[in-house]
């Protein structure tokens, strides 16, 4: 998974960009209270936690209702959604991008639920993401991070444009210490030129 922050959606500034937004199989919009208990089942996993920067584990009923609530607090150069699958309309993990801070990049993030994996629902996902960013925002180059540990999530920033840039520490809250990363960047004109997700790969 790439790294993520939960604490980087605030309440100010309080900015609306189209939804939802879709891909092959899955789609991107708001997470809403019926997802709580997909969202809670699929996010209290040690494994998806220790992925990613901010989310606890145990991951409780507590934590889904607040990151559900998250969804609705967007603010400038940033948006948090619900991956879902198109077929059913059921939650299989969430994706979002913020600001680090105030005058800081703009960070993507992302998680899919364990049942998920393995097939290319998180590139769809993070394709998505990326389009909604840079087609609603003024963005100029977004980032991405993902364990070193994590081949399958450096695979989707690399499908998804990225190209690395160096390894950093982050402290993970899920694995319990600091742990090593590789930090990626997508440049919007990188993004025009790949803009047919799939075409010339």
């Amino acid at each position: 998974m790439v790294v993520e922050r939960d604490d980087l959606l605030d309440e100010s500034s309080l900015i609306a960009a189209p939804l939802p937004q879709e891909a092959v199989r899955v789609r991107l919009d708001k997470p809403r209270a019926d997802d709580l208990a997909d969202l809670v089942f699929l996010a209290n996993n040690k494994t998806v936690a220790a992925n990613l920067a901010a989310m606890p584990h145990p991951f409780s009923a507590e934590n889904g209702r607040a990151l559900i609530a998250r969804g609705d607090q967007t603010r400038e150069k940033s948006a948090l959604f619900a991956i879902r699958m198109k077929s059913t309309g059921r939650l299989i993990g969430v994706a979002k991008y913020a600001p680090v801070d105030a005058d800081g990049p703009v960070h993507v993030g992302y998680w899919l639920g364990e049942p998920f994996w393995g097939q290319g629902l998180a590139t769809e996902a993070v394709h998505a993401l990326v389009d909604h960013a840079f087609t609603y925002h003024d963005i100029d180059e977004l980032q991405g991070s993902c364990r070193v540990t994590n081949p399958a999530s450096r695979r989707v920033l690399v499908k998804s444009g990225f190209q690395y840039r160096d390894q950093a520490m982050i402290r993970s809250l899920g694995a319990g210490g600091s742990v090593p990363i590789e930090r990626y960047t997508l440049e919007r004109a990188i993004w025009k030129s790949l803009k047919g997700w799939g075409q010339g790969r």
